[in-house]
C-alpha cells in the first residue's frame, strides 16, 4: 500500500508548521502567541505534529490506510532521532529541539496513544477512556511543557493532568462531529447511567437526559482543568503561557458551551477571534 506523505522545502517549515497547527483566528494561534517569540516556533511544529496524528486517524476512512501512515510516522520519528528528517514537521522540530533524542520515547507514546483510535471507537468506562487521554492529551501537554519549562525534569507531574483535562473539554467540544464520524469518547457505562444511546447521538437527538449526561462531562472537564492549573508550580506559571491560555480558553468554550444548553451535536460551537485573544492574553498574564 502506497501512502503519500507531504514533503516540503526545508526554508518553508515553519510556515507549513503554521499553516497547519494555528491558521489565524484558531485557539491554538492564539495560545501560542502567548510563548516567548523565540520558543514559539518549536511550540507550534509540536502542535502541528499533534495535528499530523489527529488527521490520520480521525480523518482516514480506511484502519488499514491509518495504520500505514502511523507506522510512517513511527519511521519518521525515528528519523527525527538520528537526524534525518524527511518531513516539514519533522524538520522544523529538528531545527528547534534542542532534545529531541531524549523526547523520542514520547513520540512513541504519543503515536501509540492514537493508534487506539484505530483499535476503538469506544470506551467501557472511564478508566480505559483515562488511557486513551493518557497517551494522547497527557503526552502532548508533557512535551509541550518540557518545551519552555524551568524544570523540564518535573513537568509531566503537573502537565499529563493538565493535557488530560483539556482532552475532556474536547470531548466535549467535538461531540456531534465524532459522533457522525463513528466516534464516541464518552463511556459506555456513564451513557447508560444517563440513558442516552449512541444513535441519540449520531441522530443529534436532545432530550433531557441528554441535558443531564452533557451537564456532568462538562462539570468534570471544568472541575479537572481547574484541579490541573492549581497543581501547576509557581515557579512555572510564567513558562507554561501557552499551556495556560489554552486551559483558559477550554473553560470559556465550556461556558458557552453550558449557556447555549449544550446543543453540540448539530454545530461546533467555538468563541469569536476577539473573544480568544482577549482571553488567552489574561489567562497568560495572570498569577
Amino acid at each position: 500500500m502506497c501512502v503519500r506523505i507531504p514533503q516540503a522545502n526545508p526554508v518553508n517549515f515553519d510556515e507549513y508548521c503554521l499553516q497547519k497547527a494555528a491558521p489565524p483566528g484558531s485557539s491554538t494561534y492564539y495560545a501560542l502567541r502567548q510563548a516567548p517569540v523565540a520558543r514559539q516556533p518549536l511550540l507550534t511544529a509540536l502542535f502541528a505534529l499533534r495535528r499530523e496524528f489527529e488527521e490520520t486517524v480521525k480523518e482516514t476512512t480506511d484502519p488499514a490506510v491509518g495504520r500505514t501512515k502511523l507506522a510512517w510516522w513511527q519511521k519518521e520519528a525515528a528519523a527525527l532521532a538520528s537526524g534525518e528528517p524527511t518531513h516539514p514537521v519533522s524538520q522544523a522540530l529538528a531545527a528547534h529541539w534542542p532534545d529531541v533524542q531524549a523526547e523520542y520515547p514520547a513520540l512513541q507514546a504519543m503515536i501509540a496513544g492514537f493508534e487506539m483510535d484505530l483499535d476503538q471507537a469506544r470506551y467501557l468506562d472511564y478508566p480505559n477512556l483515562r488511557r486513551y487521554m493518557a497517551g494522547v492529551g497527557g503526552t502532548f501537554a508533557s512535551v509541550v511543557a518540557r518545551a519552555t519549562a524551568r524544570d523540564p525534569s518535573q513537568a509531566s507531574s503537573w502537565a499529563a493532568p493538565l493535557g488530560e483535562a483539556l482532552m475532556l473539554a474536547q470531548i466535549v467540544v467535538e461531540l456531534g462531529n465524532d459522533a457522525r464520524h463513528g466516534r464516541i469518547y464518552i463511556p459506555i457505562d456513564e451513557m447508560q447511567r444517563y440513558n442516552v444511546t449512541a444513535a441519540d447521538l449520531i441522530n443529534r437527538k436532545y432530550t433531557d437526559a441528554f441535558t443531564e449526561l452533557m451537564r456532568f462531562q462538562t462539570t468534570r472537564a471544568r472541575d479537572a482543568i481547574r484541579q490541573a492549573l492549581d497543581g501547576l508550580p509557581a515557579g512555572e506559571r510564567h513558562s507554561q503561557s501557552t499551556l495556560r491560555a489554552l486551559a483558559a480558553l477550554a473553560l470559556a468554550l465550556l461556558e458557552e458551551i453550558e449557556r447555549d444548553g449544550y446543543h453540540v451535536l448539530h454545530q461546533r460551537i467555538a468563541l469569536t477571534p476577539i473573544r480568544k485573544l482577549w482571553v488567552a492574553w489574561r489567562a497568560a498574564r495572570k498569577h
